[in-house]
Order: structure tokens, then sequence, then C-alpha cells
């Protein structure tokens, strides 16, 4: 793969540091995506060199938030989607999938990195019956993300909040579940925490984020599925609870992956 992103603002263009690999965007080279440079692609193919599963937790994880949304918005009947740490746009995206089900969901979008904020801006569509924003912030600032969504999204109604593969990226456990029960203590009854990130259940999975981390990166840590749990203290997990991502109500989205990855999540409902 030899294709660059095509990044039209020379603001933003200007802010993107390609000299070090950036997680959003090895992630969105695992997927099969374009949006990514050489120093990604590089530290990409040396992980996988590693941890050959990667790929295979990569879209075990994608899939994931599919069915989560899926299943929050057609089941459980919410219309409004807090998804922090969104990542590089790839095929179904939260609103997508969300909007499918029912075109007036609201989204609101978080990230900080430039590269992705680019492409959700030019990316990311609403329905015309419903609502698609984006926020800079940081996930360490969870007050200012609370505040800028409640433009968009209305806080005396159900939200769905969604951290997916970000936690990890917060180095203190206890400042990690800090966030999320302040997060989660903004929402009102009825609202759902839609959480995964990736474990500490494979020794080459170990080696090879040490090996990422010690490149200059953004440090990612992995953690235990009993620590993933504690992210949900308070809140009521609905079926089957915390599991690996390939796991996790498998439909036809799951065929072909193994039952275990090393991408552990859940959904639990507040009460």
């Amino acid at each position: 793969m030899t294709d660059e992103p095509n990044i039209s603002d020379p603001e933003a263009l200007s802010k993107i540091d390609t000299t070090v690999p950036q997680s959003a965007r090895i992630w969105n080279y695992w997927l099969g995506g374009k949006d990514n440079y050489e120093v990604d692609r590089v530290a990409g193919d040396a992980f996988r060199e590693i941890f050959p599963g990667i790929e295979t937790g990569a879209r075990a994880a994608r899939y994931f938030l599919a069915r989560a949304v899926r299943h929050l918005a057609a089941e459980e009947g919410i219309r409004q989607f807090l998804d922090i740490g969104t990542g590089l746009p790839n095929v179904d995206n939260t609103h997508e999938i969300a909007q499918r089900v029912a075109p007036e969901c609201k989204i609101v979008y978080v990230d900080n990195d430039p590269l992705v904020l680019a492409h959700a801006r030019a990316l990311l569509t609403s329905t015309p019956e419903g609502v698609t924003n984006y926020v800079d912030a940081d996930l360490r600032e969870p007050a200012t993300i609370v505040r800028e969504a409640g433009k968009t999204l209305d806080f005396d109604q159900p939200i769905a909040l969604m951290l997916m593969g970000i936690l990890g990226h917060i180095e203190d456990y206890d400042e990690a579940r800090s966030i999320v029960r302040q997060l989660v203590d903004a929402l009102p009854p009825g609202s759902y925490l839609v959480q995964y990130d990736s474990t500490n259940t494979s020794e080459e999975y170990v080696t090879a984020i040490q090996q990422y981390n010690e490149g200059g990166s953004i440090p990612y840590i992995l953690r235990s599925p009993e620590q993933i749990a504690r992210y949900f203290d308070g809140l009521e997990l609905i079926e089957p609870g915390v599991a690996s991502c390939s796991r996790w109500r498998p439909d036809t989205s799951a065929w072909g992956l193994p039952a275990e990855v090393h991408q552990y999540g859940g959904v639990a409902l507040k009460r």
C-alpha cells in the first residue's frame, strides 16, 4: 500500500505528525483502510509479525461496535450516541448504523487527532432527520466533552456513551476509571455505556505492545478482562456481560472470527 491520505485542509495537514506512528492510523491500516502513512504501515507490520492475531482482533472489535449500536438503537430505543475516540472513518460508522435503524438518531463524535477530525468533517454525514456533530476535545476533559456534546445531545434523555479502544491510552488505571465515572455521572437514567479495550491475555500481544510503546507513540496499556469489567461498576451489564468481542451477541458479522480474541467489551445500563 503506497497511497497517502488526501487532506485538502493545509491547517489540518500542518498539525499531523507523520514521523511517529499513531494508533488510529495503524488501526485503519489493519482494517484495510488508506488513511495512514508509511510510518504507520511499518509499525503495523512490525506489530503483526509479533502478534499475527491483531487484524482479527481489529475486525472483531469493529463488528462489536456495529452489533452494540444496532442493538441499542433497534432493541433499546436509544436515539443519542456520544462516541469518544472516534478513530478514522470506516465502513459502518456509529451514525450510519444508528440512523439505518432510526434516521432521527443524533450522534456526537469526539476526538482530538487532526487527521481524524479532518476526515470526520469531510466524510461523516447525517440523514436529514438526524444530526451528526463533532467535538475537538481530549478524553481527559470529560467536563468539556459533556458541555460541548450538550449543544447537540439532550442530556435529559438516554444517551449511549461509547468508549471504544481508547481507555488504554490513559496510563493510570485509577484515572481511566475516574474519567468513565465522570462521563457516566453526566448521563441520565436509561443511558448505556459501551466499552471495549485490548487485554493482556496473550504474551505475544504484551510483547508487541511493549515494542510499540517504546517507538515514541502515545502508549497503550493492556489491561485484564477483570480491570475492564470494573469500568462498568454501578451499572447493569446486559448479557453476556464483559466478553471477548467476537462472543458478544454474535451474528453473521462474527462468522469466521475465533471465539476468543484479545479485545474484551460489554454494554451496560444506567438505572
